[in-house]
């Protein structure tokens, strides 16, 4: 739990009995729930986020739309294979503990049992024939009673260990058998990106072969950065607009200190280029590279742009938000709450981009601010 939830229920905690206290934490954990149900609410009122006007940008959208997803859904399923991977290797291991402790109660039984053999057949009817003293009569029946019953001991843990083993076996043919189920879908969604790959760069390729000069092109962006805007605009009046605003989250008190979202040479400073950059930095980075929270915050906003690709806007009360743009894929979700250091995507060169890069903007009360004041200097 981030800090700027913690710090009401502290005070209450000191202020409260134990059963105020629980049922204020209850309220006010549904205040942040409700305030989630209200962003997500938000964004799908705000519909439709391509702006474009030909089916190019429309077409871009749709394939960059959808190698998200597929990105996602690969994730996931290399995800839950190295889990798989992991239970896999434990119940192995687990397995050769229980071989090794049934040889062991094998080794243990078959010492009492040659202790048995020893005394022959019938030791009860030796023991009385050969013992004149009755003490010594006693005390070896109830050496043999031991005996006796530390061997059924032993075949009742021999039947436990049998019995774990069986379940253990059961449980390996069964990740087993969701590894080979997921080692095809793997294939068949690696083939479904290399061809939404393909049509991606097709579209891409339709985008700037219709640019007949540079001219052109940056017109082209200057016409997406005012779509862009406008959309920008309409999402922060809609936040105005919540009845739970995002608390603070104290972020003014960490100016120049957050972390890089990236980590990575910026190759366009803000305000310092055309186009759709104009009011952040691109932080260039490698194609699938975490991309993490500056700060704590709720995600406002997950979806495909016009000249940002697929963008995360995540705002952390006192006006303040920040931007992350031409991502691979989305890894939080609108309304959902994030904290500091935590995975949001990954860099990738959505909108249309020649090569993956992270574009990072800070934003208060709407306007562009210089991220790099904000961030820890290098």
């Amino acid at each position: 739990m981030p800090s700027w939830q913690r710090l009401p229920l502290l005070a209450l905690l000191m202020l409260g009995t134990p059963a105020a206290v629980a049922q204020d934490e209850r309220a006010a954990q549904q205040q942040l729930d409700a305030l989630g149900q209200q962003i997500d609410a938000m964004t799908q009122q705000l519909g439709v986020t391509d702006q474009a006007r030909d089916s190019a940008q429309q077409a871009l959208r749709a394939v960059e739309t959808e190698l998200a997803q597929t990105h996602q859904r690969l994730d996931q399923l290399q995800g839950e294979r190295r889990q798989l991977n992991e239970e896999s290797e434990q119940l192995r291991q687990h397995r050769e503990r229980l071989e090794q402790e049934r040889a062991a109660q094998y080794a243990a039984l078959g010492q009492q049992l040659a202790a048995l053999y020893r005394l022959g057949p019938t030791p009860q009817l030796k023991l009385l024939l050969n013992q004149s003293n009755p003490a010594e009569l006693d005390r070896m029946q109830a050496y043999l009673n031991r005996l006796t019953q530390a061997r059924q001991r032993r075949l009742g843990d021999i039947a436990r260990l049998d019995t774990a083993l069986v379940d253990t076996e059961r449980a390996l043919a069964e990740r087993q058998t969701r590894l080979d189920t997921l080692a095809d879908e793997l294939e068949a969604q690696s083939a479904l990106l290399a061809r939404r790959t393909e049509e991606r760069r097709s579209v891409v390729t339709t985008l700037d072969d219709r640019y007949e000069s540079e001219a052109d092109r940056l017109a082209d962006l200057s016409q997406s950065r005012e779509q862009a805007e406008q959309q920008l605009r309409a999402i922060q009046a809609e936040l105005a607009r919540l009845a739970e605003p995002t608390p603070s989250t104290n972020i003014t008190r960490t100016q120049g200190d957050l972390p890089w979202p990236v980590q990575g040479a910026i190759t366009a400073s803000f305000q310092r280029r055309q186009g759709v950059h104009y009011n952040g930095i691109v932080i260039q980075a490698g194609a699938g590279t975490a991309v993490t929270a500056v700060h704590s915050g709720r995600v406002v906003f997950a979806d495909w742009m016009r000249g940002f690709g697929n963008l995360m806007i995540i705002d952390h009360g006192d006006q303040i938000m920040t931007l992350y743009a031409h991502l691979q894929q989305f890894d939080a979700r609108p309304g959902q709450q994030v904290n500091r250091g935590d995975r949001i995507g990954r860099v990738g060169n959505s909108g249309g981009q020649p090569s993956s890069a992270l574009y990072f903007e800070v934003r208060r009360g709407g306007a562009p601010i210089n991220p790099q004041r904000w961030i820890a200097r290098r």
